[in-house]
């Protein structure tokens, strides 16, 4: 391997650095809406999986029914970062090219 190649290696790596950096970025601004309970409980998360929203239909608010708001809840929150998570890699793969790497996401 001569120098001329491990020079364009570096520079290769330094643009995907930069690109992938660049859509970390882009992600923040980037939501995904989960609803669960028939619409009962809605949460919005971000690309960078954290969560920006959460809206409760206030009928679901009812004396004796906290248990299972809760788990509505907990349920929406996971879906939200899920898909939040499938986003942010959908987007990595486009600048990896499918390859996972490590602490990216």
């Amino acid at each position: 391997m001569n120098l001329g190649n491990l020079n364009q290696m570096m520079k290769a790596a330094q643009k995907m650095q930069q690109e992938m950096a660049r859509i970390q970025e882009e992600l923040a601004d980037r939501t995904v809406e989960a609803s669960v309970g028939g619409g009962v409980v809605k949460v919005v998360a971000n690309g960078r999986r954290e969560i920006v929203s959460l809206m409760i239909d206030p009928q679901a608010i009812a004396p004796g029914e906290a248990e299972m708001l809760e788990e509505l809840v907990l349920a929406g929150v996971n879906q939200a970062l899920k898909q939040a998570e499938e986003m942010a890699a959908d987007a990595m793969a486009k600048v990896t090219g499918g390859l996972r790497l490590p602490g990216l996401l």
